[in-house]
């Protein structure tokens, strides 16, 4: 089995609801196994807590530290409705097919299920990193042709 069966077969298995695959041929065994959701949760900065001197007449009150909650849901930040779109490889990240073609998405691009949105090459294959909604990109987290490690934000979208 040659690289590029193996590339197209990886893709084929991400689409699906296979969790592990594997083939065997006189060239040796392939197994390709699906990861898992992860479940990420996200809580806001420490709050830092001041004692302030009460007025004469009012008793002393003591104050503290509020315990941040999970976020409603994985890959949303709590303070906004934005939906971060993480890296699912190490690579090198590129905003563009090729050196002087334009960018995939801008910031304030409108963006919908299975659009291309980066380029992460891993090993000399060229991934092409697709939404998994829609929205308008808010933010690029990620400088072009810079490494990107596994899970690591690349994109804020504002979901529509």
């Amino acid at each position: 089995m040659d690289l590029k069966q193996i590339h197209e077969l990886i893709k084929i298995i991400n689409k699906s609801n296979i969790g592990e695959i594997s083939i065997e041929d006189k060239d040796g065994k392939v197994t390709i196994k699906q990861k898992e959701e992860q479940v990420i949760t996200m809580s806001a900065p420490p709050q830092q807590v001041y004692n302030v001197a009460p007025p004469a007449a009012a008793a002393p009150v003591a104050a503290a530290p509020t315990a941040a909650a999970p976020a409603p849901t994985p890959k949303q930040t709590e303070d906004s409705k934005l939906v971060t779109i993480k890296s699912p490889m190490i690579g090198t990240f590129y905003r563009k097919s090729a050196p002087g073609k334009p960018n995939f998405v801008e910031v304030g691009s409108e963006i919908e299920v299975g659009s291309v949105v980066c380029i992460i090459e891993a090993m000399k294959l060229f991934n092409e990193i697709e939404s998994e909604i829609k929205g308008t990109i808010v933010k690029v987290l990620v400088e072009d042709s810079t490494p990107v490690e596994y899970d690591q934000p690349l994109f804020l979208v504002q979901p529509s």
